[in-house]
């Protein structure tokens, strides 16, 4: 089982529809995938189709009750599992910081899934994907700490670099808690090949990451934009678009890292 998070402080550069996309996606090429969603907005709940307001169970349970992930799990249309978030979540680092060890909780309770998973005789998942919050708080931190690799979804623009920056920098000194961290790779959204800024930039992130760029490139693309909205991932709604056909290479490229 590798878990994944997909992390950036910076909002709006197609985190939450990285997350939705590439789980569909792995989940096309027959793996095993779970989608939890550690971001309050929900964002990635609902882009999966399940209803975030009518959930018995969400990961703030998990975290705040001792609920186990496997009895968060549900089924979503999209064929795969989800462990959803709503406003439960909202203010959840004040509450978490009375907690001891208040960074490993959702590491513990990642342990706990495997052993649920092996006790019920239930097939591992293959991939675990984080959807965390826009911002470098408590809940993206217990997700750092958990995961074994991070995937960065990255605009090509000037401002997009700083954030990265600083990211680069919380992952590195959360090696200490998380010896395994690492950055997975580096993913440019919402690319528009036309646009002389997004080139050099892309150029930028390429000299400076080398290896850990990802050849595929996510695209502006209506498709895209429009698969929230009706609950579906691109892949559902729009199988050949632009944006669905760039996701599943993005999967390839994540598969063959494994």
């Amino acid at each position: 089982m590798e878990i994944i998070a997909i992390a950036n402080q910076k909002g709006g550069v197609g985190k939450t529809t990285t997350a939705v996309n590439l789980t569909a996606s792995l989940a096309a090429k027959r793996k095993h995938v779970l989608l939890i969603d550690l971001d309050p907005q929900g964002n990635a709940t609902s882009g999966t189709g399940v209803d975030k307001n009518q959930l018995e169970l969400t990961i703030a349970d998990v975290l705040l009750d001792g609920v186990s992930l496997s009895e968060a799990i549900v089924n979503s249309p999209a064929g795969f599992d989800v462990i959803g978030a709503n406003r439960d979540l909202a203010g959840m680092d004040i509450t978490l910081m009375s907690k001891t060890n208040s960074h490993e909780l959702f590491k513990t309770a990642m342990a706990e899934l495997v052993n649920d998973q092996v006790a019920a005789k239930k097939p591992a998942y293959d991939y675990v994907i984080i959807d965390c919050a826009p911002s470098l708080n408590l809940l993206t931190i217990n997700a750092l700490v958990a995961t074994d690799g991070v995937i960065i979804p990255m605009q090509c623009e000037y401002y997009a670099l700083e954030g990265l920056a600083d990211l680069s920098q919380t992952i590195e000194r959360l090696t200490e808690l998380n010896p395994k961290l690492y950055i997975r790779g580096v993913v440019r959204t919402l690319f528009d090949a036309r646009n002389t800024l997004a080139r050099d930039v892309s150029a930028e992130l390429e000299a400076h990451f080398g290896e850990i760029m990802y050849k595929t490139h996510i695209p502006r693309n209506i498709r895209l934009a429009e698969a929230p909205a009706h609950g579906l991932p691109v892949i559902a709604y729009e199988r050949w678009s632009k944006g669905a056909r760039a996701y599943q290479k993005l999967a390839a490229e994540v598969m063959k890292q494994s």
